[in-house]
């Protein structure tokens, strides 16, 4: 500030004056005078109670002191000359003893307070008193009050007249409250009413309360009686309304005030209550109707609820109605309030004062609390519009002003002084702030001025010139400069400067200009589906000399938080993901980019869909016989058109509780005809769909009956089939009871044979039929119709039947097989004799047998061959056919087959057996194939025989290449290598490269599968294959190690070495592991001992290698082997003689049982039967016997070890007449033999031998 203006404010303390209603700090001298103001002031009205003081507030401030006086009605109150009157030291607070109740209501009035000093005098509002004594009813004695049953009635309260009108209760003698609904409702006047009264409503206690709540006290009424007088004739009643006279159809309701209406009908039955607002549509949130319908509360009145209000009363009996035409009107409230203000001398001075009310309020001006048609005319003070003009204002003019607007409903009064001065020129906007703006906004920089007169301001920038130049600048009246669009060029220093007739002061204000925030990516629109998950993303740019920035997201103005309780938000620095979406969560998101300056948003649409709600509203309409029309309103899509509405059924005379789908109709018609079944009592409900799904259903449509009449439908599925040779079952599928058109139903059967004219007939409830005596399998006509008391159904259709089914006797004959290729056949046969099929033909089955390859060239090699691997399989074939193509065969093979045929019943004989054989066929792969890698670059390859020959194998041929190739793109012909042979050593290949191998085998028939091996010449380092290797289980007698394999390392075998180190033996071997395994189990130790464990890799170059090495030692304790009798020489020695002996007495048996005896061939022979083939015929071979000894049993050892068995290359031939030989169909051995000696053969390699009798024959 300028050094004048500071030595003029500093010789004294400040003061704090309140300017235009902002709070300034102005500096003025310490003998500077103010008129009076008011800091508090009396309430407008109080209610006194007994034993309450009276306090009247009264505080003001001014310089010089102030006095206060008051007047009660109009006249002078002089505090001091009334008992129990004190005023407040230094104020005009009054505060009034009302010595226990005794005087409250002398003091009853309207006061005022008025304070004063030389300046002028300020005028409070009016206060009115108001006394009240405790309330109290009047002793009364009521008569009961009788009622007929039905009749309307009332209960008078009328509680006392309070300044604060009482809470009304009514209980009984209990304190139990009487209960209210509809037809008993309780008044604004604190009545009791039945609508009509019920027999139940007699009783001698019913009892109003009142509740003072500024007395703080309850009374009660006495006890009122309500008889009720019980009626044989209960009439209806038409509704009236129950008001009293004193009710009026018109009211008056305050502006911000709450009107209340009332409408209280009687009438039997109870009737309802609808409230109508005649001049448009109810205000929102501000209407409430409550007591059951009976109150139309409107709170915060405004003018729009000016017009006319109906309640509207119906039952069945009729209606009535009462309008009620309601008023608005205001008690008076400030527009323009005048406002304190100082002024210099020679100033134009203009009060505005404005109120508005209705009816409109009538304005006065007073001067220090004088109206101002009662003072003299001044010369330069005019009225105009309601505002106080003086021109060229003088110190003479100070005064306190005052502005009074009052109607029927209120007043309002308002104080404002003219303090005429002469003072300086001060800015009281501090010197040196900054302001700081972003671009493209509007700067605002301040110059509060304060003087008188006065002062004029300029502001100027820091070039010193004028800033009004700009013309994007403007200069508002209160010194504050206005500078639009602001660019970075407008940063700097602005100079503001005052000055009046005294002084000229100036201050410097500082600009600074930011980069404007941007959004540069912003949330998108979406459209989810209920129960998803939608993420926002938003990315901004910020002005990083701008402190403090951020993202917030906001949803219709309201900023969205993650809250502690819910995973509903999650929001991190660019994204806002909302969870678990609901229909609520739709609307506008927006992300606002802010920063302490200035702010930008960007929003984005969500929208979430789902399944349609229910519709409502279901309708029936157009009844007719069998059709009814549904009509229903559409309940919310959810944002996915609907597409289809479903239409359920409920029918609940058959099936009741039972929900079934009836017809569907497009989205757009939400209405459908139904056609429906004869005696039904039908209800629906209506599903609405969208491309989600289908909604919830609706509620069920009212119940819908159907008269009964004739069956529409026969009963479908109808056959006619036995399950015995002489009979035939009719059977249907019954109609459902909804079907049946009737409450009982029965079915008119008929059937006669094909070639009969005469039709059997029954009437039955339900299936079966069962028709007895018929000739197997032979042909009916059948017929069944729907039946019931009010008629037949449709004409039955005829349909076949036949009777029961016998095996079939039939065979395929001509069976023939037509080799196609190596597995396949072409198989054909005929069916000559139909008849003997006695049944509906099924089809037939194929019986095939494998007899073996055909490198078994003679027919008793394929017997021999299908005694041991006999495989037999069937086929089943479908349907009347007389030929098919079979590929179930193997190449190189023999097969026999057999047919049957199949009918309902069972199968038939089998046919004549044919048999063929198979062409040769390709091979399988080689079933193994393996290499192994000898140097860096030889290869060894090693396989097996392809597991199906298929026929006889010519060759093997190998072709190898890089792995980065393909067999066709390598220029090397294929390897031929001798069948033979079974392995290959491949040299000079390229080292550190990956090879595939392709190994197959040929016959006749081409090349077979390839089996293809990929290997690497890469050096194999067993050691770093594996990792980890360890003995991670040590058990007594056992261990187990563990290994890691190396990733992509092919197979490798090594071998496992062990050492018992604790006895010291030599390393063996005891067995091979795999490194593709990672684990190998070690069993047979022995306990307490200690073992060294390796794993050696054997290289075909006769190379061995350890690359790991352990030693262990097995739990428990080492137990040394005790020395017993077993061990000692005479023990051994008893042992050895008695084997000898035992040898000796073996020996005197067999020449003894060589001599003779008898045995059984039959049993010779069961010894020799192998398991596959077919047991022998129950039959007793011929004995070879010696009388004096028994025989042995088949499980004698052969002595003779160069006799042929029976299946040897010998011919049967050579037994001559001695043997019998027959074989089965399957090759098995039969026969019996003849007492003759003979040649005697050993039978089908079984493990039974050659008895000793046959021995010594052949010895012979």
């Amino acid at each position: 500030m300028p050094s004048k203006a500071a030595s003029l404010l500093s010789h004294g303390p400040l003061l704090v004056l309140l300017l235009c209603s902002v709070a300034v700090a102005i500096q003025l001298p310490k003998d500077l005078w103010k008129p009076p103001e008011f800091t508090d002031q009396p309430e407008e009205e109080m209610v006194v109670f007994p034993n309450d003081d009276i306090v009247l507030k009264c505080e003001a401030t001014g310089n010089p002191a102030l006095t206060f006086r008051w007047t009660k009605d109009g006249k002078e109150f002089d505090p001091q000359k009334e008992p129990g009157v004190t005023q407040r030291h230094g104020s005009g607070t009054l505060v009034i003893s009302t010595n226990n109740g005794n005087a409250a209501p002398r003091f009853q009035g309207i006061y005022r307070c008025y304070a004063s000093n030389l300046l002028g005098t300020a005028m409070s509002t009016e206060s009115r008193i108001v006394a009240e004594g405790a309330p109290q009813w009047p002793k009364e004695s009521v008569d009961p009050l009788e009622v007929e049953e039905g009749a309307s009635a009332v209960l008078p309260c009328n509680p006392p007249i309070s300044a604060f009108p009482p809470k009304i209760y009514w209980l009984n003698s209990r304190i139990i409250h009487i209960t209210q609904n509809e037809r008993v409702t309780l008044g604004q006047d604190g009545n009791l009413y039945f609508a009509n009264v019920q027999l139940s409503d007699s009783r001698p206690d019913y009892i109003c309360n009142a509740h003072f709540l500024g007395h703080r006290i309850i009374i009660q009424k006495e006890p009122l009686e309500l008889r009720v007088m019980p009626t044989n004739s209960l009439l209806m009643r038409k509704p009236h309304l129950m008001l009293s006279e004193e009710v009026p159809s018109s009211y008056v309701a305050l502006l911000g005030k709450t009107l209340i209406l009332e409408c209280i009908p009687e009438g039997l039955p109870t009737p309802t209550v609808e409230w109508v607002y005649k001049d448009g549509l109810m205000p929102l949130h501000r209407a409430i109707i409550e007591n059951f319908n009976r109150t139309l509360r409107i709170e915060d009145v405004t003018e729009e609820d000016d017009g006319e209000y109906q309640c509207i009363v119906r039952n069945v009996g009729g209606y009535t109605q009462h309008t009620y035409r309601v008023t608005v009107e205001a008690a008076p409230y400030w527009t323009k309030k005048p406002v304190s203000h100082i002024y210099g001398p020679g100033e134009n001075v203009r009060l505005p004062c404005e109120a508005y009310g209705k009816p409109k309020p009538e304005m006065e001006w007073r001067i220090n609390g004088i109206p101002l048609k009662n003072l003299e005319p001044h010369p330069r003070m005019v009225l105009q519009r309601g505002a106080l003009i003086i021109s060229q204002v003088e110190p003479n003019d100070t005064a306190v002003m005052q502005c009074y607007a009052h109607n029927k409903h209120g007043s309002l009064l308002a104080n404002a002084y003219i303090y005429v001065v002469r003072l300086p020129a001060q800015i009281l906007t501090p010197d040196n702030i900054s302001y700081s703006v972003v671009e493209n906004q509007t700067a605002f920089l301040h110059c509060k001025t304060f003087g008188a007169p006065g002062p004029t301001m300029k502001w100027f920038t820091e070039d010193m010139y004028l800033a009004l130049e700009n013309n994007r600048t403007f200069e508002f009246t209160n010194g504050t400069l206005q500078l639009e669009q602001v660019q970075h060029e407008d940063a700097g220093s602005y100079r503001c400067l005052a000055k009046n007739d005294q002084n000229e002061v100036f201050i410097t204000a500082h600009l600074i200009v930011k980069r404007a925030t941007k959004i540069l990516e912003g949330p998108a629109d979406a459209n989810k589906m209920k129960g998803t998950s939608v993420t926002f993303r938003c990315e901004a740019w910020f002005d990083v000399s701008i402190p403090k920035h951020g993202i917030k997201w906001q949803r219709e103005g309201r900023d969205i938080k993650e809250l502690s309780d819910t995973d509903k938000y999650f929001i991190s620095n660019t994204t806002l993901t909302i969870t678990n979406l609901d229909y609520s969560d739709q609307g506008e998101y927006n992300c606002v980019a802010w920063t302490s300056l200035d702010s930008v948003n960007k929003g984005a649409k969500l929208v979430v869909a789902g399944l349609p709600g229910p519709v409502f509203d279901l309708e029936l309409s157009e009844q007719q016989e069998r059709q009814v029309k549904l009509t229903w309103t559409p309940g919310d899509d959810h944002n996915s058109p609907i597409t289809e509405y479903f239409v359920l059924f409920e029918e609940s005379i058959f099936d009741p509780g039972q929900w079934h789908s009836l017809t569907s109709v497009p989205g757009n018609q939400p209405w459908t005809k139904l056609h429906l079944s004869p005696y039904g009592k039908y209800r629906f409900r209506v599903q609405a769909a969208n491309f989600y799904g289908r909604g919830n259903q609706s509620t069920p449509s009212d119940f819908y009956q159907t008269s009964p009449a004739a069956p529409d439908l026969n009963p479908s599925g109808v056959k006619g089939e036995g399950n015995e040779t002489s009979n035939m079952i009719i059977t249907w599928k019954p109609l459902p009871p909804m079907d049946w058109n009737a409450p009982e139903l029965t079915y008119h059967v008929q059937w006669r044979p094909l070639d009969e004219p005469h039709w059997n007939e029954v009437e039955v409830a339900g299936p079966p039929v069962v028709v007895t005596d018929t000739p197997t399998f032979s042909p009916y006509l059948i017929k069944v119709q729907s039946c019931n008391q009010f008629g037949s159904g449709p004409e039955a259709d005829i349909l076949k039947g036949y009777s029961g089914e016998d095996v079939p006797v039939a065979t395929p004959e001509n069976v023939g097989a037509e080799v196609i290729n190596s597995t396949a056949i072409r198989l054909s046969w005929s069916l000559p004799n139909v008849e003997n099929v006695r049944g509906h033909l099924k089809g037939f089955k194929v019986y095939y047998t494998w007899l073996g390859t055909m490198a078994e060239r003679s027919r008793r090699q394929a017997h021999h061959h299908a005694h041991h691997h006999l495989e037999k399989r069937e086929l089943l074939i479908e349907g009347n056919v007389s030929e098919i193509i079979l590929g179930v065969f193997r190449p190189w093979s023999r097969y026999r087959v057999e047919m049957t045929v199949l009918n309902g019943k069972g199968e038939g004989p089998r046919s004549e057996a044919i048999e063929f054989g198979m062409p040769e066929g390709v091979p399988s792969r080689p079933e193994t194939f393996t290499m192994e890698l000898l140097q860096d670059m030889t290869a060894y390859l090693q396989w097996t025989e392809p597991k199906y020959r298929n026929g006889i194998l010519m060759k093997y041929r190998l072709k190898y290449y890089l792995a980065n190739q393909t067999a066709n793109e390598t220029e090397m012909d294929p390897i031929d290598i001798p069948i033979s042979q079974h392995s290959l050593v491949i040299p000079n290949l390229m080292p550190y490269a990956d090879y595939k191998f392709s190994l197959w085998a040929e016959t006749k028939a081409g090349p077979g599968e390839s089996h293809t091996l990929e290997g690497s010449t890469f050096p194999e380092a067993v050691l770093l294959s594996f990792e980890n290797i360890t003995a991670t289980e040590v058990g007594e007698n056992f261990t187990v190690i563990k290994w890691i394999p190396r990733i992509k390392q092919r197979e490798v075998k090594f071998s496992v070495h062990i050492m018992d180190k604790t006895d010291g033996e030599p390393w063996h071997n005891i067995g091979k592991a795999s490194s593709s395994k990672g684990v190998y189990l070690i069993p047979d130790l022995q306990s307490g001992k200690q073992y060294r464990i390796r794993f050696v890799k054997e290289h075909r170059n006769g190379n061995n290698e350890t690359f790991w090495e352990e030693e262990v030692e097995t739990h428990g304790t080492l137990h040394k082997p005790r020395t017993g009798f077993a061990t000692e020489g005479w023990f051994i020695g008893f042992v050895s003689a008695i084997v000898l002996l035992v040898l000796v007495l073996v020996l005197l048996c067999f020449i003894k049982r060589s001599k003779g005896g008898k045995y059984s061939v039959k049993d010779k022979e069961d010894t020799q039967v192998d398991s596959e083939a077919r047991p022998m015929k129950d039959e007793t071979f011929g004995e070879y016997s010696d009388n004096e000894e028994k025989p042995f049993t088949s499980s004698q050892p052969s002595l003779n070890g160069d006799i042929k068995a029976l299946g040897s290359d010998d011919s049967l031939a050579d037994y001559g007449g001695s043997v019998d030989v027959q074989f089965n169909e399957d090759g098995s051995f039969i026969g019996q033999y003849s007492g003759q000696k003979g040649k005697e053969g050993g039978g089908n390699d079984s493990s039974g031998a050659t008895s000793p009798t046959n021995a010594a024959a052949a010895l012979e």
